[in-house]
């Protein structure tokens, strides 16, 4: 069975949205065969990305950049599991009131560095969800599972 890591930083109801309709994606009763682990990004560990097959990030846009919990999260894991998880696909998703462009920059940069592959572009995502939001984080998850099918 294949493992997808949701690593998330769900600090506020939007966020939280969101979250929960990646997550629906991700375990959508036709994607069989991929268990999908779930860690808040202050929780997540070197072993539980070793452990992954892909992963699944989101954060939201702070003043620009990543959460410093997804960041916390990259400076913990990123040497640790630099050569052993090359190649691995992986989806995010960012939110903000404003601009996230900046946290964009950041995931591309430090994605690159890592090597991983990139299943889909990620989300960029202003505002309240709504319905139209939720359907394409719903799509990131069951993409990004269904990729490890």
């Amino acid at each position: 069975m294949s493992r997808l890591l949701i690593v998330h930083h769900t600090p506020s109801p939007a966020m939280q949205e969101l979250f929960e309709a990646v997550l629906s994606g991700a375990t959508d009763p036709e994607i069989e065969g991929v268990e999908v682990v779930r860690r808040p990004a202050l929780s997540a560990t070197v072993s539980d990305v070793l452990e992954a097959d892909g992963y699944l990030l989101g954060t939201p846009a702070n003043i620009g950049y990543i959460s410093g919990a997804l960041k916390h999260f990259f400076d913990t894991i990123y040497y640790p599991c630099l050569d052993a998880t090359r190649g691995r696909p992986f989806g995010a998703y960012v939110h903000g009131n404003l601009g996230t462009e900046g946290a964009l920059k950041a995931l591309r940069d430090i994605t690159t560095g890592l090597q991983w592959r990139p299943v889909v572009e990620p989300l960029s995502l202003t505002g309240a969800p709504d319905s139209a939001a939720r359907q394409q984080c719903w799509e990131l998850g069951a993409t990004v599972a269904a990729t490890l099918m």
